[in-house]
C-alpha cells in the first residue's frame, strides 16, 4: 500500500462528512470535442501513479488529471460465477478488446439495475453513509463531477488528482464505508465486490452522456420520476447550484 493510500485510509476513519460546502460538480478544463480532441493515453504516468495495469481486458487508464467514470458494487449484487460467464462468453468472439469491455460494461449495469442481492444501500443511513465518503475529499484529492448512490451499486465520475492514484481512491472510500456498514447492520464478512469498473472520458460529448447515464440512473430503472427526486445523487446539487451538466468544448 502507497504512503498517499495509507493516508487515505486513516483521514476516512475520522469521519465521512464533507469538508466543502458544496461538491465541485465541474471539471478544472473544459474538454475538447470529440471532432477536435483525443484522450493522451500513451504519456508516461508519474508515481504513484500505475499508468495501464492488467485487470483482465478492461480498459484502465490511472494518470493525473483524467476524468473517470467509475463502478463499484455491493459483494451480493452480482455472482461471481455470472461474471466469469459473460467474460468467457465475449473471450470466445472476435470483437476487439473495446468492444467487448463495452459489451460486459453493459451486461454488468443492467444486472445491477435489476436489483439483485440485498441492496443494502436502499437504507437511507447507508446511502448517506456512502455519498458522505465520496464528497469527503472532495476537492482535495479529486474533483468529484458527478454521483449515484444505487440500491446495490454505486456510479461516481472524478476528475483525478497527481498523488492519489484510482486504486487507493477507492480503497479509502470503500474500506470506511464497509467498516462503517457492517456494525450498523450487526454483520461481518464482504461489504463490497473487490473489483470495480472504470472507464477514462475521451471528450466532452463523452462527458456529458456519462453524466446524464449517472444522474438519469434511478429513472431509468424505475425507482423515481425525476431525477432531482433520488437522495443519493449529485442531480439535486446540480439543480439547486445550477451546474451546468455539459461543457463548451475547449
Amino acid at each position: 500500500m502507497s504512503a498517499a493510500n495509507e493516508q487515505n485510509d486513516n483521514a476516512a476513519k475520522e469521519g465521512s462528512a464533507p469538508r466543502g460546502t458544496s461538491p465541485s460538480l465541474t471539471p478544472t478544463l473544459p474538454l475538447s470535442s470529440k471532432v477536435t480532441g483525443r484522450a493522451v493515453t500513451n504519456a508516461v504516468s508519474p508515481e504513484p501513479h500505475r499508468g495501464w495495469p492488467s485487470r483482465g481486458y478492461l480498459p484502465h487508464w490511472d494518470h493525473p488529471g483524467m476524468i473517470q467514470s467509475l463502478n463499484f458494487r455491493l459483494a451480493d449484487s452480482l455472482p461471481p460465477a455470472v461474471l466469469e460467464k459473460w467474460q468467457n462468453e465475449l473471450a470466445l468472439t472476435s470483437q476487439p478488446e473495446s468492444q467487448r469491455a463495452t459489451e460486459l460494461r453493459r451486461r454488468v449495469e443492467e444486472y445491477l439495475d435489476a436489483g439483485h442481492g440485498e441492496c443494502w444501500l436502499r437504507r437511507p443511513e447507508l446511502a448517506q453513509l456512502v455519498e458522505g465518503a465520496l464528497l469527503h475529499f472532495d476537492p482535495e484529492r479529486y474533483r468529484l463531477l458527478a454521483w449515484c448512490v444505487m440500491p446495490n451499486h454505486v456510479h461516481a465520475l472524478i476528475e483525478t488528482k497527481a498523488g492519489f492514484p484510482l486504486a487507493d481512491v477507492l480503497h479509502s472510500w470503500k474500506s470506511y464505508t464497509s467498516s462503517q456498514a457492517n456494525k450498523r447492520l450487526g454483520r461481518r464478512g464482504d461489504f463490497w465486490q473487490r473489483e470495480y469498473l472504470d472507464r477514462y472520458v475521451r471528450n466532452a460529448e463523452h462527458y456529458q452522456a456519462v453524466v446524464a447515464y449517472i444522474e438519469e440512473n434511478p429513472v431509468k430503472a424505475g425507482l423515481a420520476k425525476v431525477k432531482t427526486e433520488w437522495p443519493g445523487s449529485s442531480a439535486r446539487f446540480r439543480s439547486a447550484l445550477g451546474a451546468p451538466a455539459s461543457l463548451p468544448a475547449g
